[in-house]
């Protein structure tokens, strides 16, 4: 297999499960792919991400924490969470359609909908998950962009290893809780969170396909013929 074809279908088959198995990765395992993620690039290679691994007792207290927090409704973003009125919006609204729908969960059905959240709090099952977090640098969005491609190495070195990742942003919602039980500074922000293992390849949650837009929806060319087809 040729590198390119390599890669093509490490990213291609790169996805989200929504369930875990419990057992935690091996030490080297996580240093490795701490080492890929560190080879980001990043803005005048200022390497902005501070990243908190969560495993065992200090993952499990971290979660009741989490989902205590959210029980009592005391959140605390760091960054907004608007996807605007827009396309984007809708998208966001088509991808809750295909988890809540996989999980049984209709529209109408607020506890269970509540449930959807808890077990993302639980982190999925995950043993472990890596918290990102940033300095505060002038409007934070370039730092933002460069944790943006740590966390894309991180991803993709969990799947050359036969792992799984899962970006959370729900984790940022309640960064003073993660901040406080972990004993973090508040200079740093919370982006969010990646929780990572072995897939469980029985659950239903595991191979969810929520879909991509077609390129013509999201690059425009310019004097670069013949790259993409009639939209």
């Amino acid at each position: 297999m040729s590198t390119a074809t390599f890669f093509t279908d490490l990213a291609r088959t790169r996805h989200s499960p929504r369930q875990f198995l419990s057992t935690p990765l091996p030490p080297s395992d996580i240093r490795g792919v701490l080492e890929d993620a560190q080879t980001a690039p990043s803005n005048s290679n200022t390497q902005p991400w501070n990243v908190h691994v969560v495993s065992g007792a200090a993952r499990d207290s971290l979660s009741r924490e989490l989902l205590k927090a959210f029980e009592e409704d005391r959140t605390s973003l760091d960054f907004t969470a608007d996807y605007g009125q827009g396309i984007h919006r809708d998208r966001s609204h088509e991808h809750a359609a295909i988890v809540y729908g996989t999980r049984g969960v209709a529209r109408s059905d607020q506890e269970g909908r509540r449930e959807v959240i808890r077990e993302n709090l639980r982190f999925y099952g995950a043993p472990h998950v890596a918290l990102l977090f940033m300095p505060v640098l002038g409007d934070g969005v370039r730092a933002a962009g460069d944790i943006g491609m740590y966390a894309q190495n991180f991803l993709l070195s969990l799947t050359a290893r036969g792992y799984r990742g899962i970006p959370q942003a729900v984790l940022g919602v309640y960064a003073d809780t993660v901040r406080q039980t972990l004993g973090i500074s508040e200079d740093l922000k919370l982006l969010f969170g990646i929780a990572f293992g072995t897939g469980d390849q029985t659950s239903p949650m595991y191979g969810i396909d929520v879909g991509r837009v077609p390129l013509q929806h999201s690059v425009v060319l310019h004097d670069t013929p013949g790259v993409l087809g009639p939209a």
